[in-house]
């Protein structure tokens, strides 16, 4: 099959919908009483899930360009501290059923995940530009590596009373970028490959960032320390094998 820009987009696409599985699983866990143990729990999850990818992500990077993804891993943080910092607390905010703080911390995370698919976004279309076959197995790595980040956005959404096809539906949406991104890689390789390390690097440093700022202090004050413990490490080993298995990182 010929590799074009209608190629590329369509394989971009179903990594964004892949994203939305991760929800799957809170399908069979409707009936559970949302208690702030539950909370924690899903936050220390959803932390060992962003850790993973972010470390899966200055890995990649650092092969491409050290300083480029420094620079671009320090914009990631200053770029979620000012974020967090203009939405503050505001009590206006809604988004899938939520509303005021949690609904900030949800258009936070969400908008975490957003900035991160567009690094993967350059990366499915740098591919294509070194043939089918490359692309065809980035494409694939990326829709499965994409599952579990549409997980942890669901650990913080549905917890937190947004249903499961709300959450879902933004774990697809925080892929959208993707396929918007990655055609226009693919056409403009040359010019997106330095870019990469760049891209790498600011979606780790903004997920480590919400990570260390919201997500872990919060499941430390709902949660006991061996369940943080156990649901962190549990989740961020299997999320890096994971990436070990797909990437060889």
């Amino acid at each position: 099959m010929p590799v074009n820009v209608w190629t590329v987009t369509v394989a971009a696409a179903v990594t964004a919908l892949a994203t939305g599985i991760g929800a799957l699983p809170f399908l069979f866990l409707r009936g559970r009483n949302v208690s702030r143990r539950w909370l924690g729990g899903s936050n220390a999850v959803a932390s060992g899930f962003m850790l993973a990818a972010s470390v899966g992500l200055l890995w990649q990077g650092f092969g491409l360009g050290p300083a480029r993804l420094a620079l671009g891993a320090l914009a990631g943080c200053v770029f979620i501290w000012v974020f967090r910092r203009l939405i503050g607390r505001n009590e206006g905010y809604e988004i899938a059923r939520l509303a005021g703080a949690d609904a900030a911390k949800a258009l936070v995370i969400v908008g975490v995940m957003t900035v991160h698919s567009a690094a993967e976004g350059i990366g499915v279309g740098v591919s294509y530009g070194g043939g089918e076959r490359l692309g065809v197995l980035i494409t694939i790595a990326i829709a499965v590596h994409n599952i579990p980040e549409g997980l942890a956005i669901s650990l913080v959404l549905v917890p937190r009373g947004a249903t499961v096809g709300a959450a879902a539906w933004w774990s697809v949406f925080s892929s959208l970028p993707q396929p918007l991104i990655a055609p226009i890689a693919f056409l403009f390789v040359e010019a997106f490959t330095p870019l990469l390390p760049v891209g790498l690097g600011f979606a780790a440093g903004a997920m480590i960032w919400m990570v260390m700022s919201e997500l872990l202090p919060d499941a430390a004050r709902d949660a006991s320390a061996r369940t943080l413990a156990l649901g962190g490490g549990v989740s961020f080993g299997l999320m890096l094998g994971a990436q070990l298995l797909l990437f060889g990182t």
